[in-house]
């Protein structure tokens, strides 16, 4: 289904908006869940899941999910294009702008999306064969690490404790 301009704009705008509420609220459940308030991380962590459900139902309107090898093909081209892209661009402008802080989340997440490209580039050339891996993604920058964690992270550093096993 294609909608028109002005209304996928909108769409657009409520998935951004949604998907964000929906990590923020993640992230404030953390947080009240270290101050020792489990009710409260409870109420966070089910509000984000509705919110998640929109931002899938946003998505939906956007953007189609096809065949596997045509999502793992586009997942490719995606990542490669932030990486090779838009966060070189950011990158260079955080620098610019003395951004120390954002110039590192920027390039860590450049970064880490190489890995991801790389990934499904793996798993496009290997797709028949269907073999299980297990991932460690870093929680600290994205980085992403097939069988087991490293003991360091080779983008940040971060130690082996900040991997978490994706089930």
């Amino acid at each position: 289904m294609k909608l028109k301009e002005r209304t996928a704009n909108h769409v657009h705008t409520a998935f951004v908006g949604e998907a964000k509420a929906h990590q923020r609220l993640l992230m404030y459940a953390e947080k009240a869940k270290e101050e020792d308030l489990p009710q409260i991380a409870h109420l966070f962590r089910a509000v984000a899941a509705a919110e998640g459900v929109h931002s899938r139902c946003h998505f939906a309107l956007l953007e189609s999910v096809a065949d596997t090898q045509t999502n793992l093909e586009q997942a490719f081209q995606s990542e490669t294009t932030v990486n090779g892209v838009h966060y070189l661009k950011m990158l260079r402008e955080a620098e610019e702008d003395g951004e120390k802080a954002a110039a590192i989340v920027f390039s860590q997440a450049r970064d880490a999306e190489d890995i991801h490209a790389k990934l499904y580039k793996k798993a496009l050339n290997h797709l028949i064969a269907e073999r299980l891996t297990e991932y460690y993604v870093c929680t600290v920058c994205g980085y992403l690490a097939e069988r087991k964690p490293p003991e360091t992270c080779p983008i940040c550093s971060a130690p082996k404790t900040k991997f978490q096993k994706i089930d």
